[in-house]
C-alpha cells in the first residue's frame, strides 16, 4: 500500500518537472512566436520608416520652392526697388531738356538761370521727399563727421576752426551721411606780433 502512494507520488511529480524541462517542440513554438513578434516590429518600423522619409522628401521640396519663390521676390524688388525714384526724377528731366532747347533757340541767359533755379529746387523737393536732407556747413564749427576740409584759410573774422565756404554740399539719408560736406576751414593769422623779433 505504501508502495502504491509512492509510486502516485512519483507520477503526480514528473508534471512538474515536465514544465521545468520543456520539449524541443515547445522551444521551437516559441521561437516561432518570438520570430513573428520581432518581423512584426520590424514591418511596422519599416512602415513608420517610410512615412517618415516621404514626409521629409515633401518638406525638402517645399522648402526649396518657398526659397526659389522668396528668391524671385528679392530679384524682383532689387531690379523695381529704385522705380518711384526715376518716376519722381522724369519731371525734372523734361525740365532740363526744355531748358536745354530754349537756351539753344534763344539766347536769353537769364530766362535759362531761371529754368536752372527751378530744376534745381525740384531736386531738392525729391530729395526731401526720400529724407535725404544736406548736410549743414556755411559758418558752422568744422565737424569732421559731417565735414571734410579740403584746405585751411587764414582769417580773424570768424573763430578758428569754423567753416568759411562750402565747396561741395553733403548729404544726410535718414540720419546717414552718404556724403561729407567738402569745405574750408579757418584758422588764426599769424601776426608780425606773435613772430620772435630778431636781435
Amino acid at each position: 500500500m505504501v508502495l502504491k502512494e509512492k509510486n502516485k507520488d512519483k507520477n503526480q511529480k514528473q508534471p512538474d518537472s515536465a514544465k521545468k524541462n520543456p520539449s524541443s517542440a515547445d522551444i521551437q513554438n516559441d521561437a516561432k512566436e518570438n520570430t513573428d513578434t520581432q518581423k512584426g516590429d520590424i514591418r511596422e518600423l519599416e512602415e513608420q520608416l517610410s512615412k517618415e522619409k516621404d514626409r521629409f522628401v515633401r518638406l525638402s521640396a517645399e522648402f526649396d520652392n518657398y526659397r526659389k519663390r522668396k528668391q524671385r521676390e528679392i530679384d524682383e524688388f532689387k531690379k523695381f526697388a529704385t522705380e518711384t525714384v526715376f518716376k519722381q526724377f522724369l519731371p525734372v528731366v523734361d525740365n532740363l531738356e526744355r531748358a536745354i532747347s530754349s537756351a539753344e533757340s534763344n539766347k536769353d541767359l537769364d530766362t535759362l538761370l531761371e529754368g536752372v533755379k527751378m530744376t534745381h529746387k525740384e531736386i531738392l523737393k525729391i530729395f526731401q521727399s526720400f529724407n535725404v536732407t544736406p548736410v549743414e556747413a556755411e559758418n558752422q564749427e568744422f565737424d569732421p563727421n559731417f565735414h571734410q576740409a579740403v584746405t585751411q584759410k587764414e582769417t580773424d573774422e570768424v573763430p578758428e576752426n569754423t567753416v568759411t565756404n562750402v565747396l561741395q554740399t553733403g548729404y544726410v539719408l535718414n540720419d546717414r551721411l552718404i556724403r561729407p560736406a567738402m569745405v574750408v576751414v579757418s584758422k588764426r593769422t599769424e601776426n608780425e606780433a606773435d613772430e620772435p623779433k630778431e636781435t
